[in-house]
C-alpha cells in the first residue's frame, strides 16, 4: 500500500504547483508589466545573399504601420472597423491635479475625457443643468475606446446627458486597470479621491445638475465604480455595474483573482457593514447590475453576492417585492442579433432599488457595443440604454 500512496502524493503535489504556475500566469497578464518583445538576433547571410538584397527605400509617414500602445494586447485577431462619423457635441480632454499639501510636492494627476452634448437643454436642464454620467474603463481599455465601444456619447446627445471618462493612467498600472482589490482603495484612498475631484472639477466649470450624477462601469471599472460611490453615496443619484467583482475583498493580486473566479462569500455582508459602521446615515444608493452568464473572467458568481450587498446597504426588508421577467432572444445570425436575458428589480415603495439583469451567452464584453473594438459584444440587450433608463428614474434628494 506504501508505492500507490506516494504516488497518489506525488500526482497530487505536481498538480498543487501546475496550478499555482497557472494562477501565477493568470496575474501576470492581468496585473503585471506589459513584456517587452525580445529582439530578434539577425541571421548571417552568405555574400551572394547580401549582394542580391535590394536597397531598401524610406517609406513615407503615410504607409507607416502604428505601432499598438503598450498596454494593448488583442484577444482576437484584428477587424476591419467601418468608421462612422462621431457624435456632434464636443470631446474634451483635461485632467484633475489635486493641490499639493504644505512642503509636500505635487502628487499624481488624472487625466480625463469630457462630451458635452451639441443638443440645446431642456427647460429643465437650463434651470438645473445637465445630468452628468461618470464612465470608468476596464483593464486594456482607454477611456476613448470605452466611449466608442460602449457608444455612449451618441446616446448621451440625444438624451442631453454629459460623460465624464476618467482614465488610469500607464504610470499607475501598466494595463490601466483601476485598483479594486487594494484595501486602502476601498476604504476610500488611492485614486478614489482622484476620481471624486475629477467630478468636483467638471460640475464646477459646467453645468451640471449635482441632483443627478450617475456613476458605471465595466471589470475593473465597475469594481472601481462601486467603491467610489459607495465612500460618495451622496454625490450619486444612482450606480452601474458590468460584469463587476464584488466589493471589499482582494487586498492582493492573487486574492483579486480569487474573487474574480469564485467571488467572496466570506467578505460580502462583512465588508458593507464595515461601510456602514463608517457612514451610519448612508442614503438610499439605487443599483443596476449587469452580468454575462458566460463569463470567465469575472464570474456570474460575483453578480449573485453584489446583490446581496446592494441589499444590505439600501437596509431592504424582509418583504421587499421582487418581480422577475425573462426577455427572449432574437434569431441565430440575424440581422440585429440579441441574447435572451433575465430581468429582476426589486422594489421598495415606489423606487425600484435594485435592478438586476442576467444575459445569456455573453462573455466578458458589454452588451450592445461596437464588437470591432474588444470587450465589446453587438448582440443585445444594449447596455447602455439600459443604464441611461435606470438612471432617468433616479435623482439625489
Amino acid at each position: 500500500m506504501v508505492k500507490p500512496a506516494t504516488k497518489w502524493l506525488r500526482g497530487l503535489l505536481r498538480a498543487g504547483k501546475a496550478q499555482q504556475r497557472t494562477a501565477s500566469k493568470l496575474a501576470k497578464v492581468l496585473f503585471g508589466p506589459v513584456p517587452a518583445k525580445p529582439t530578434p538576433t539577425p541571421k548571417p547571410r552568405s555574400k551572394t545573399a547580401a549582394k542580391a538584397r535590394p536597397t531598401p527605400r524610406a517609406r513615407p509617414a503615410s504607409d507607416a504601420v502604428p505601432a499598438l500602445a503598450p498596454f494593448a494586447t488583442p484577444l482576437s485577431p484584428p477587424r476591419v472597423r467601418k468608421r462612422t462619423a462621431p457624435p456632434p457635441g464636443k470631446w474634451l480632454a483635461a485632467h484633475y491635479a489635486p493641490l499639493p499639501e504644505l512642503g509636500q510636492l505635487p502628487g499624481r494627476r488624472l487625466p480625463y475625457f469630457l462630451y458635452l452634448p451639441e443638443k440645446a437643454p431642456s427647460a429643465a436642464m437650463r434651470s438645473r443643468g445637465r445630468p452628468l454620467l461618470v464612465m470608468l474603463h476596464g483593464c486594456e481599455q482607454s477611456a476613448t475606446q470605452f466611449a466608442e465601444g460602449t457608444r455612449m456619447n451618441r446616446l448621451a446627445e440625444r438624451k442631453g446627458y454629459a460623460v465624464l471618462y476618467p482614465q488610469q493612467s500607464l504610470r499607475s498600472h501598466a494595463r490601466r486597470c483601476w485598483k479594486w482589490y487594494d484595501k486602502l482603495t476601498q476604504e476610500g484612498g488611492g485614486d478614489v479621491r482622484l476620481i471624486v475631484g475629477a467630478i468636483e472639477q467638471v460640475a464646477a466649470r459646467y453645468a451640471i445638475d449635482r441632483a443627478r450624477i450617475y456613476i458605471c462601469g465595466i471589470s475593473a471599472g465597475a469594481g472601481m465604480a462601486h467603491i467610489v460611490a459607495l465612500n460618495h453615496p451622496h454625490l450619486f443619484a444612482a450606480l452601474g455595474l458590468h460584469s463587476g467583482p464584488v466589493f471589499g475583498a482582494g487586498h492582493n493580486l492573487i486574492g483579486a483573482l480569487g474573487v474574480m473566479q469564485h467571488g467572496a462569500a466570506a467578505r460580502a455582508d462583512v465588508a458593507i457593514d464595515e461601510v456602514l459602521a463608517r457612514q451610519p446615515a448612508f442614503p438610499r444608493l439605487p443599483t443596476i447590475l449587469l452580468q454575462g452568464l458566460a463569463d470567465k473572467v469575472v464570474r456570474p458568481i460575483n453578480q449573485t453576492q453584489l446583490v446581496r450587498q446592494s441589499v444590505r446597504v439600501n437596509r431592504m426588508p424582509a418583504d421587499t417585492l421582487v418581480t422577475a421577467q425573462r426577455l427572449p432572444g432574437g434569431a441565430a445570425g440575424g440581422r440585429n442579433p440579441a441574447h435572451a436575458y433575465a430581468l429582476h428589480d426589486y422594489q421598495v415603495g415606489q423606487d425600484v432599488l435594485l435592478r438586476v439583469a442576467q444575459v445569456e451567452h455573453l462573455e466578458h464584453a458589454w452588451s450592445g457595443g461596437d464588437a470591432s473594438l474588444p470587450f465589446n459584444d453587438k448582440a443585445k440587450p444594449d447596455a447602455s440604454k439600459m443604464l441611461l433608463d435606470f438612471f432617468a428614474s433616479h435623482r439625489r434628494a
